[in-house]
């Protein structure tokens, strides 16, 4: 990592969905950093809005759902200021995703062969001539056998973690220099995931690749990642190196995914997390975490706390390191209002 510099910096951003004329919001004031050829670990429970962060960078959300309110910067651009034209210029080429279920994400009609080489045509990388042997390149470089074979196969006709490679290889097809890989190991067995996150580490100390890694699994995160955001109910609630992290968390939601993670005595009952991710749009008001939180006091049911910094680039949003009330946060049992939008582009 020799350039330390941000490639990707995202300042509060928010984004959300309209329902029955009202805007919902999703994720809120989601700021963090990531710096040329290091791997940020987003990490939280299943509707933490992970994916929509992820969604939001590319500016890729959907007609259903809007970015209101925020900056996106991304090598030297803001993202969300860059008109259809410019941002597909900008995804793929500069920025790959390795999507959610390679099952869905990939065309059923179209062989692997065919979407590989459509990328590379799309970008102007390859020509109709050398496109096929470039796609056989790329499924060698994620370690897809039999490449020329697997090529002329269509996704059906691959194991799950052939799929993952195939969606890897069309990701990295044009050379980004960011990797957004949303849950790469879902669905796969135990095998196949230590193999998927093998590759992951290779290609991204081969190619000098920024990743951006989404997972709810601890265990992935600890294994590949420099520094963790942890995420809840649409909020980063505590960013820091990993290793500092995970031999200190200081955010209460932390402390618990930590705990739930099987390491102590076979067939123990887990210490998990009580309770479930709030439901966006029906947030408790203060603190979202405060009603499943052991350590919640008078502050939290009031009104969210604000980022509190800690030595050694940690953050965290929490009244017990003595954060102040954030100035976003509405008045307790008040919907928030809807904010003007200003990238609605899909």
């Amino acid at each position: 990592m020799s350039d330390r510099s941000p490639l990707l910096v995202v300042e509060r951003l928010t984004a959300g969905f309209q329902s029955n004329g009202v805007f919902v919001p999703a994720i809120m004031d989601v700021t963090f950093e990531l710096r040329r050829g290091e791997t940020l670990g987003l990490m939280g429970e299943s509707g933490s809005g992970k994916t929509v962060t992820a969604l939001s960078i590319m500016n890729l959300v959907g007609p259903s759902a809007r970015i209101v309110a925020g900056r996106v910067h991304f090598n030297e651009r803001d993202l969300l200021q860059l008109s259809e034209s410019e941002l597909r210029r900008v995804r793929g080429a500069e920025i790959g995703m390795v999507f959610q279920e390679p099952a869905s994400a990939l065309n059923p009609v179209f062989t692997i062969g065919d979407q590989i080489e459509e990328t590379l045509l799309v970008h102007r990388r390859a020509s109709r001539r050398t496109s096929r042997a470039r796609a056989i390149e790329l499924l060698e470089a994620v370690r897809v056998p039999d490449p020329d074979r697997r090529l002329r196969d269509y996704p059906h006709q691959l194991s799950g973690g052939l799929r993952q490679r195939a969606l890897i290889a069309i990701a990295l097809a044009c050379s980004p220099i960011l990797l957004i890989a949303d849950e790469p190991t879902t669905a796969l067995d135990v095998t196949i995931q230590a193999q998927i996150l093998e590759l992951l580490r290779d290609l991204k100390s081969r190619l000098g690749l920024a990743l951006l890694l989404i997972t709810h699994d601890v265990g992935v995160i600890a294994e590949m990642a420099d520094r963790v955001a942890v995420m809840y109910a649409g909020r980063i609630v505590e960013e820091s190196p990993a290793a500092a992290l995970f031999a200190d968390p200081k955010h209460p939601y932390t402390r618990g995914l930590l705990r739930s993670v099987p390491a102590g005595t076979p067939g123990a009952r887990l210490p998990a997390v009580p309770g479930t991710v709030p439901t966006p749009g029906m947030l408790p008001p203060g603190c979202c975490f405060a009603p499943r939180c052991p350590s919640r006091f008078a502050p939290c049911p009031t009104a969210h706390p604000g980022v509190t910094r800690l030595p050694g680039g940690r953050t965290v949003r929490c009244y017990l390191h003595g954060a102040a009330v954030d100035p976003n946060t509405p008045p307790p049992h008040r919907s928030p209002s809807p904010i003007t939008a200003v990238a609605g582009k899909s």
